[in-house]
């Protein structure tokens, strides 16, 4: 039983918050009594025991659901943090493997440290028949022979599927003549790019059991998401996916906090760092004793944060403290990543600050309290961060926020903001470059034919055809398809974080160390001359970008300014998909062809963002097809249709699980296809991932809230909380703040008053 408390020890920060307007929202959730159920009695008596190992004598609701469904068929997870999703899946593992002797699994998850944490999980058990074993870039080249002969269990994740295990399948016959389950943990990382790239591996996968006579379940567990079965159906291309979201776990008594940090500059209502207000949170809570944890969005922010804790702390007279707090991110060796979960679990730290690497289900044992600096994407991601905090009966949850406009959004509305629902998370398996790409990379595991379609479904035949003329595939007069050149390894080709095939490479040109690579198409807006880029947590200065051979160099970066590209943009309607009239104006999606070029980069001073210099550069033309909604209007202003088109390219994000770098726009007085003004927004990888799509089904509520965002900004003319964009290729000029709040005020009242105006002509393609 827990222990009484009069008070916590975050009581006196809220306070102070409350003061001076900092908290503009508190809120509370309270207990939940868990729904109890007895272990089944038909469990092998081994599973019972391992059971029994862990301290685990009976089930929450949703366990037992999940282990039941499991047995039907393909069953995705989706409950709160903390709430035992692992069980959900171990459990019908432990018994498949109990019960059937030459049984094989695969875990998969979206990166290393979760696969050492699951296997850690899956030792504890202590069943003798259960032989986990990891199989990443890490494993030791004379170690995986004998892995793949003596493992029952594989954890690995997409990429080393990807490349490592389905072009060598023949090295894995045993294992796959047994996999009877197959498991995707943390289903909801895999949406947009990714997630539509390890669509298609899962698809390969399941032709490469069939090919060795298995069927596996599959199971799959995510965080809440609003759309988990079409999830797991685009994820895995099976239909019928079973969903278990009861919550059957006991809840957590959690104070929620929303924290905006106080304007410094009423003339242009600049703000505090958040980074700054967070760091000050994070030194009030240690010295009162609570453990913390802090996400950043970057690796630079999380060392920057770090420092500032320390700093602070020893000014305060605490330096004992201050040896308790570290940083936590990716680019750590694996046994640094170790020693700090293991001084999070058992408490020798007090305050750890770490990108998102620690939002996903990895055991880092009880907090009490979670910092999220910034909105980080999606309303899911908030929530899996805070639920972090209150492991031991009771926490606390703060939101410190940004500038960013949908940050100042939610802090004028921080009530929907609490309620408000979590987002789909979109994927497109038949992205028709992803696609292609990996329909090369199956035809070299093994020869497509018609007997493909169930798992590729019927668009194969025409992107095969598609491969044959370009050279990459020969049709044989039987009708199956093999590579044109065997001794090719297409899957080395393609990387599963990266939309396109041909990625530029970032050369650090001091020491010739390749450190990252940037998508060909975004590439002149990221990597040209002159721009300033940030990787690892560490500032270089693009020296020179040679498209030629994909290849940009770099050097260490000091100086007090970024860079933002001006580019010119132009759309091609393509094809027209659907349209419809909404919000009395002619709605369309479809294909279009977007072509960009970068005329010019601007300097902005770091401290208060004022332009330096306009710089021009000589770059050629890049196009690319992507998906598109547009929609034609009267009003020819032209500040007010890119005020407007900003304002719902920030909102979009809440839509759709994406951040608004995955989204494009180009607002117009005259375009000559439509014949009058019209606003597009765009999937900004090659192909489109679906996310305009989502902006089309729910348009009239992304108008809504672009309205809002703008309409209730207290700005003059328009600032980075409303109307300007960072990504902006015009460099934010011409906006009208107040010609867009009218513009789209004028189309909801439309909507309400049931009018419409009369549609134009279809686009010309």
């Amino acid at each position: 039983m827990g222990v009484v408390r009069d008070h916590e020890p975050w009581d006196g920060l809220l306070a102070s918050g409350r003061v001076d307007d900092r908290l503009v929202r508190e809120a509370h959730e309270h207990d939940r009594i868990g729904t109890v159920v007895p272990i089944p009695a038909d469990l092998h008596p081994d599973v019972v025991k391992a059971l029994a190992r862990r301290g685990v004598d009976s089930l929450w609701g949703h366990q037992a659901e999940a282990l039941e469904a499991a047995f039907e068929g393909p069953t995705i997870v989706t409950t709160g943090t903390a709430s035992g999703k692992s069980l959900c899946f171990q459990l019908p593992t432990l018994q498949t493997i109990a019960t059937v002797p030459m049984a094989r699994a695969l875990y998969l998850y979206p990166s290393k440290a979760l696969a050492q944490d699951q296997a850690r999980a899956l030792h504890a058990f202590g069943m003798k028949r259960l032989q986990p074993a990891i199989y990443d870039g890490d494993t030791p080249r004379e170690h995986r022979a004998e892995l793949r002969r003596r493992a029952n269990l594989v954890l690995t994740n997409p990429d080393m599927l990807h490349i490592g295990i389905l072009p060598n399948h023949a090295q894995w016959e045993r294992f796959f003549s047994g996999l009877a389950v197959v498991v995707i943990d943390e289903a909801h990382v895999y949406r947009g790019v990714f997630g539509s790239h390890v669509a298609n591996v899962i698809r390969r996968l399941r032709r490469i059991c069939e090919f060795y006579g298995t069927v596996p379940r599959f199971l799959l567990a995510s965080a809440t998401v609003a759309n988990p079965r079409e999830l797991a159906e685009r994820l895995t291309g099976l239909e019928e996916i079973r969903v278990v979201d009861r919550d059957g776990s006991p809840g957590t008594r959690r104070t929620i906090a929303m924290w905006n940090p106080p304007v410094v500059d009423e003339e242009t209502m600049r703000r505090r760092s958040a980074l700054s207000e967070a760091a000050d949170l994070l030194v009030g809570l240690v010295i009162e004793g609570a453990r913390t944890i802090v996400f950043m969005k970057s690796r630079k922010g999380v060392e920057l944060m770090a420092k500032f804790a320390d700093t602070e702390l020893r000014k305060r007279g605490y330096p004992q403290l201050a040896e308790r707090i570290a940083p936590y991110r990716a680019g750590y060796t694996p046994a640094q990543r170790r020693e700090l979960e293991r001084k999070l679990t058992n408490g020798d730290l007090l305050g750890v600050v770490s990108t998102d690497a620690l939002e996903l289900g990895i055991d880092i044992g009880a907090l009490d309290a979670a910092i999220c600096v910034t909105f980080p994407g999606t309303v899911a991601s908030l929530k899996q961060m805070w639920g972090r905090a209150g492991r031991r009966g009771r926490g606390l949850a703060i939101y410190v926020a940004g500038e960013d406009a949908l940050d100042q959004f939610f802090c004028r509305h921080p009530d929907e903001f609490l309620e408000r629902p979590v987002e789909a998370a979109i994927l497109d398996p038949h992205n028709e470059q992803l696609f292609a790409a990996h329909l090369l990379c199956a035809a070299h595991e093994g020869p497509l034919s018609y007997e493909d379609e169930h798992i590729f479904g019927p668009e194969w035949h025409e992107a095969a055809d598609v491969l044959v003329g370009n050279g990459d595939l020969r049709l044989r007069p039987e009708g199956t398809y093999v590579p044109r050149r065997a001794d090719e390894y297409p899957a080395g080709g393609v990387s599963l974080r990266s939309a396109g095939m041909d990625p530029v490479s970032v050369i650090d040109g001091g020491t010739g160390e390749v450190i990252g690579n940037v998508d060909a198409g975004p590439a002149p807006s990221t990597v040209h001359q002159g721009a300033v880029y940030l990787h690892g947590g560490r500032t270089f200065e693009v020296a020179a970008l040679q498209l030629d051979d994909r290849r940009a160099f770099v050097k260490p970066f000091d100086g007090n300014w970024y860079t933002q590209p001006k580019r010119e943009t132009d759309t091609q309607i393509a094809e027209v998909l659907a349209t419809r009239t909404s919000l009395g104006v002619r709605l369309s999606f479809g294909t279009v062809v977007v072509t960009e070029q970068v005329l010019a980069y601007q300097r902005r001073r770091l401290n208060d963002h004022e332009a330096m210099d306009l710089i021009p550069l000589d770059l050629p033309q890049t196009s690319f097809g992507t998906q598109a909604l547009w929609y034609e209007l009267d009003n020819d202003d032209v500040g007010t249709l890119h005020a407007a088109e900003h304002s719902q390219i920030a909102v979009l994000p809440l839509l759709a699980m994406c951040d608004r770098w995955d989204i494009g726009g180009l607002s117009t007085n005259y375009h000559p296809q439509t014949g009058g003004p019209t606003i597009f927004i765009y999937d900004g990888h090659p192909g489109g991932i679906g996310i305009s799509r989502r902006g089309y089904e729910a348009f009239e509520r992304l108008v809504s809230d672009a309205y809002r965002l703008v309409s209730e900004c207290p700005c003059e003319s328009g600032c980075p909380s409303c109307v300007q964009s960072p990504k902006c290729g015009n460099l934010n000029e011409p906006l009208s703040k107040s010609g867009s709040t009218a513009l789209m005020r004028t189309m909801l009242q439309s909507a309400s008053r049931g009018s419409s105006t009369p549609p134009r002509p279809r686009p010309r393609a």
